[in-house]
C-alpha cells in the first residue's frame, strides 16, 4: 500500500519537529541534522568526517533523546577488540550456564568515534550489525532492535596511526557528510556561556522508538516512478563510465539512494520521489563510494566532481507520476 498525501503531510510535520528538537543542541546545522535523520529513517548509517570538537557526540545524544532511545559512544583505539564492541559470552559458575553480556553496540544510536584508529579486525566487527542489525556471538544471533543508527567519525586531518576504511566498509555507510564549525553568531553564544555544557540533557522526546520504526515503514511506501528509478540507474552507470573513476557507484549504493530518497521526499511532504530528490542526495550518498584513478586524483579530480559530471551528462526525466 502506497503512502497517501495525508500521511506524507504528517510525516513532514513530525520530521520537522524532530529536526527542530535536535537543532536545539546542534544549533545552526539543520541541513546536517535532516540528512542524518533521513539516514536513520531509511535504516542506514552515517560517516562523519570532521575535525574534533564540532558536535558529533552532541548530535548522537540529541537524536537519541528526541526519539526516547539510548546512545552509546565507542572510542576506537588500536587495542580495541571486536568483543569490546559486540559483547562477549561469559561462563556463569554459579548457574553453570553461559550468559551473553551485550557490548556498547546495543543502543539506538551508536557513536563510533574515530573508527579508523582501530584495527581492520575490529572495524569489521561492525559490518554484520550495520548490514543486518544483529550480532552473532558463538553462533547465537542477537538483535539490536529498531531504530538502530551507527554514526562513525574519522578525523580527515590527522592520519598517523590510523587504518584506512576499506571500500567494502565505506560502501555500508548510506551517507557521508560533515558538521563543520558553528557560525560566528552561534560561536559567540557558546563563548558567552549561553549554551549548556550538555545541551542534549534537557531535550524532551518528540516521539517514541516504536514510532520511529513506524515512520521508517511508512517512508518505504513512498512511490518511485519507473522514470525516476531509470534516471538514478543512468547516473550510477555514468559514474562507472567516467575515466577518472576506477570504481563507480555499487549496486548497494543505488539501492541506498532509493531508500533515502523516499524518506527525503516524505520529509518534504510528498508521497512520491522526484528527480530533484536524487540530485540533492547524490553527493552525500554516492561520493564516498567512488574509487578514483590515482592519476586523476593527483590532477585534482574529486569524487564530488565525478558525481557532478554524471548529473550534467544525464538528462533528468521531465514527466513524472505521483502514484
Amino acid at each position: 500500500m502506497s503512502m497517501t498525501p495525508e500521511q506524507a503531510a504528517w510525516f513532514r510535520e513530525t520530521f520537522a519537529r524532530l529536526v527542530d528538537n535536535v537543532d536545539q543542541a546542534l544549533m545552526g546545522k539543520r541541513e546536517v541534522v535532516g540528512l542524518v535523520l533521513s539516514a536513520m529513517l531509511a535504516e542506514g548509517h552515517v560517516l562523519l568526517e570532521d575535525a574534533p570538537g564540532t558536535g558529533k557526540t552532541s548530535l548522537a545524544k540529541a537524536l537519541a533523546a528526541s526519539v526516547q532511545g539510548t546512545s552509546n559512544r565507542i572510542q576506537f583505539t588500536p587495542d580495541l577488540l571486536p568483543s569490546d564492541v559486540t559483547g562477549v559470552t561469559i561462563y556463569d559458575q554459579q548457574n553453570h550456564t553461559f550468559a551473553f553480556h551485550k557490548g556498547p553496540v546495543f543502543a539506538s544510536i551508536v557513536l563510533a568515534d574515530e573508527i579508523n584508529r582501530a584495527s581492520p579486525k575490529t572495524q569489521s566487527a561492525l559490518l554484520e550489525v550495520m548490514e543486518e542489525s544483529r550480532v552473532t556471538v558463538d553462533g547465537v544471533a542477537h538483535e539490536v532492535g529498531r531504530p538502530f543508527l551507527v554514526i562513525a567519525t574519522q578525523n580527515p586531518i590527522e592520519q598517523a596511526g590510523t587504518y584506512k576504511l576499506p571500500e567494502a566498509q565505506l560502501d555500508r555507510f548510506m551517507v557521508k557528510t560533515s558538521i563543520g564549525y558553528p557560525s560566528l553568531a552561534v560561536a559567540e553564544r557558546i563563548l558567552a556561556g549561553a549554551v549548556d555544557r550538555n545541551p542534549s540533557a534537557g531535550l524532551r522526546p518528540v516521539i517514541t522508538t516504536s514510532a520511529v520504526a513506524d515512520m521508517a515503514d511508512l517512508a518505504a511506501t513512498a512511490h518511485i516512478d519507473p522514470a525516476v528509478a531509470r534516471y538514478s540507474a543512468q547516473l550510477v552507470e555514468a559514474t562507472r563510465d567516467d575515466e577518472a573513476a576506477r570504481l563507480g557507484v555499487s549496486v548497494r549504493g543505488a539501492i541506498s539512494m532509493m531508500r533515502i530518497a523516499k524518506v527525503y521526499a516524505a520529509a518534504q511532504g510528498r508521497h512520491f520521489v522526484i528527480p530533484d530528490d536524487i540530485k540533492a542526495l547524490a553527493v552525500p550518498v554516492w561520493a564516498h563510494r567512488l574509487v578514483l584513478d590515482p592519476e586523476a586524483e593527483f590532477s585534482g579530480v574529486s569524487a564530488e566532481k565525478v558525481i557532478q559530471n554524471a548529473l550534467t551528462a544525464v538528462d533528468a526525466p521531465l514527466a513524472r507520476a505521483s502514484a
